[in-house]
């Protein structure tokens, strides 16, 4: 608020050589102030640049929108009035030039709109609410273009297996996490996703693609349920599926009893596969340090599993090494330890040692197999056909199980 003066203040004011400037109130409307708000900003772009502003999808976002607005400007007579006395630049007097692309009605709220971009409130076009990148719209844009898929009736029965599989327990649905162990955002020909409420199966995955950032991409065949298709990249599909909340991964049929939305007895959230080594002197131990291995799963950390091993005859009564994590999401650890326990129980190692008190003990979870086995395993456990194999130490190697 300006301050009002007496006439004592005038008078000292007077006296110094101050000359008071009195109070003026606007007598412009709110639109009269948003016309020339929006007519100045375009005079500095003209200022700074030397050119008027100009349409075209290679200009700068707010350049295209000065441009539009210029236009819109140069047509309204009201305009004029209001900003002839201001026009030292002489845009006013410019022909219209109107975007081959663009339309009579085109205003600042449609280029907005057309640009991707939320404006905070009508009319306002100075708030900037959330401006989508052009790879977000290029990706939504493949999402959204789907075309009716002319050969359904090959995959119908697909879709309905997988429903029954879903319904009886054999699958079950897990949130597609990015680059989170199990959940790992892998996409290959075959598999089924849920995406925006629709079930999508992977019907083909083309050749591999490199991308402009370094990162492989590939072309899709995307079948949904509702008997609908689209021709989109892998790493846009990836996208829509870390974006949509309910996006989710529909588990292999075989995987489906390790994997569970409820909890059950045993049942973790979360959980991690470890491998051991251990590095005891004793000689039996050290000749085959390099294949002896204490393959675990736990649901808390692996360095407070293992802080006092030496003291824990679980452990051979000697400090170990971390030598392979996994982590995995939404998994039934009891049964997942159990699994991998029976696929490699032939190469368990038999030994019985005495704990601090002189009782036996038999630990239970050291396998003479070698890291690239139990690497092999884990795949294996991901893809869904690991109930399939066991280890054999003879040819050390995962072998089709007879079972």
């Amino acid at each position: 608020m300006a301050k009002q003066f007496t006439e004592e203040d005038d008078a000292l004011l007077d006296e110094l050589g101050v000359e008071v400037e009195p109070e003026r109130t606007s007598s412009r409307t709110p639109r009269e102030e948003r016309i020339i708000a929006g007519f100045e900003e375009i005079q500095r772009f003209v200022s700074e640049l030397g050119r008027v502003p100009h349409h075209g999808e290679e200009r700068d976002i707010f350049e295209r929108l000065y441009a539009v607005r210029l236009d819109r400007l140069r047509e309204q007579e009201d305009c004029h009035v209001i900003l002839l006395p201001l026009d030292h630049q002489g845009l006013l007097s410019g022909e219209v030039v109107r975007a081959a692309s663009e339309v009579d009605t085109l205003d600042d709220d449609a280029l907005l709109a057309e640009l991707g971009i939320d404006i905070a409130a009508p009319g306002d076009i100075n708030e900037l609410r959330h401006v989508r990148s052009t790879a977000e719209k290029r990706a939504a844009e493949e999402i959204a273009n789907r075309l009716r898929c002319e050969d359904f009736e090959r995959f119908k029965p697909l879709f309905d297996q997988v429903q029954s599989d879903i319904k009886n327990g054999q699958r079950s649905t897990r949130q597609f996490v990015k680059d989170a162990g199990f959940s790992k955002a892998e996409i290959k020909a075959g598999q089924f996703f849920i995406l925006g409420g629709q079930t999508a199966y992977v019907a083909e995955v083309g050749e591999t693609l490199k991308a402009p950032n370094g990162e492989t991409d590939a072309r899709l065949r995307v079948i949904y349920s509702n008997g609908t298709e689209s021709d989109l990249l892998l790493r846009s599909l990836q996208r829509a599926l870390y974006k949509d909340e309910s996006g989710r991964r529909i588990t292999e049929l075989t995987a489906g009893p390790l994997f569970a939305d409820h909890n059950e007895d045993g049942d973790q959230a979360s959980g991690i596969v470890y491998v051991l080594r251990s590095k005891s002197e004793e000689p039996a131990i050290a000749a085959h340090r390099e294949v002896l291995h204490k393959i675990g799963v736990t649901g808390g950390d692996v360095e407070r599993r293992i802080a006092n091993a030496k003291l824990d005859p679980t452990f051979l009564l000697a400090d170990v090494e971390i030598v392979a994590t996994y982590e995995l999401y939404n998994i039934n650890r009891t049964r997942l330890e159990n699994l991998i326990h029976r696929i490699f129980g032939a190469a368990r190692l038999d030994v019985e040692i005495k704990d601090r008190f002189g009782n036996p003990v038999t630990p239970r979870e050291w396998f003479l197999v070698p890291l690239f086995v139990i690497d092999e395993a884990i795949e294996k456990v991901r893809d869904g056909t690991i109930t399939g194999y066991v280890y054999d130490p003879n040819r050390a190697q995962l072998v089709v199980s007879d079972e």
